[in-house]
């Protein structure tokens, strides 16, 4: 009774973690905003999004998915 979850809501207790990369204009590692998964060509993924301190698009490279 004390110590039960009373939220039924599984997606109330996730974690947001802001993505991060290298922002090319800034010369600094940023978080990202609006960011998107996308495919490449040649099936690796990757993360696109804006930086937050200056506007200007970012893009990272993610690990292969298995």
């Amino acid at each position: 009774m004390g110590n039960q979850l009373t939220n039924q809501n599984p997606m109330a207790d996730a974690i947001v973690v802001a993505e991060t990369g290298h922002c090319m204009k800034c010369k600094e590692k940023r978080e990202m905003k609006d960011t998107e998964k996308v495919v490449m060509k040649n099936g690796r993924s990757a993360m696109k999004g804006i930086c937050t301190v200056c506007g200007t698009k970012m893009f990272k490279i993610l690990g292969m998915e298995k």
